[in-house]
């Protein structure tokens, strides 16, 4: 029972050097990688113009809209015959006919 104890503990041994070594060997790589990709960010330019985190600064003005100011009312009105509304709306008859 021992030694059927020591063999598997001696087996799963090797797995995890095994994996441990494939991490460390993908971490290295990523940290290789990612050094050498630091080298491409480009310089930071300095601001051209006002500061906007400055409150004393002048600004663009802000001015007043109404989101409401086209409505008219629409409530309900006297009915009208509708030979009337159409009347209004038709168009013209064309003369010569």
């Amino acid at each position: 029972m021992l030694s059927q104890l020591g063999a598997r503990l001696a087996a799963v041994h090797s797995v995890v050097e095994k994996l441990s070594g494939i991490k460390s060997r993908i971490f290295a790589g990523l940290t290789a990688a990612a050094l050498a990709l630091a080298g491409c960010m480009p310089a930071t330019v300095p601001l051209v113009g006002a500061d906007p985190a400055d409150p004393g600064e002048k600004g663009a003005g802000v001015g007043y809209r109404s989101t409401v100011s086209p409505y008219s009312s629409l409530r309900p009105a006297v009915p009208s015959s509708w030979r009337d509304q159409n009347d209004r709306v038709a168009p013209a008859p064309k003369s010569g006919q």
